[in-house]
């Protein structure tokens, strides 16, 4: 598998990504009726979409004729931490705790998942520092007025 984090995913690929992921691998034909019954895209659309994918090397071609096999190259977990990683990358680091409170209000989580997280954060907690600092632009943060 490559680095997910060299692999930058449109919404659209996305949902191709997730499709193929599900099925592990799949005919263009199985992708193209899976597409179009799950958003509704013409054959084009997800033709184009796929191709774009195998030139961002995020899935691969199976096979010399037809009918074609695809597969994932991208793991579905790491790219998903690495499209987490880019949005928070992107924001100021002070917003950051409050975002993931917000995502987590609204996302629904296993009993499983939510131990998980009350674990990562106990340990967190022990090196946590009384505020975060802002990463913007020096002199211009306005995010602590925000607070």
């Amino acid at each position: 598998m490559i680095d997910a984090k060299n692999v930058t995913i449109t919404d659209s690929e996305w949902e191709v990504m997730r499709a193929i992921w599900t099925m592990g691998s799949t005919t263009s034909r199985e992708l193209i009726d899976a597409m179009n019954e799950l958003q509704g895209w013409s054959d084009s659309t997800t033709k184009t979409l796929l191709h774009r994918l195998i030139k961002k090397g995020a899935v691969e071609q199976i096979g010399d004729s037809r009918p074609f096999t695809f597969k994932p190259v991208v793991g579905e977990k790491e790219s998903m931490s690495a499209a987490a990683d880019d949005l928070f990358d992107h924001m100021c680091a002070m917003r950051a705790g409050s975002t993931i409170a917000q995502v987590i209000k609204t996302r629904e989580l296993s009993k499983s998942d939510i131990a998980e997280l009350q674990q990562i954060l106990a340990e967190k907690a022990k090196d946590a520092p009384e505020m975060v600092q802002c990463n913007c632009l020096p002199g211009k943060m306005t995010c602590e007025e925000d607070r």
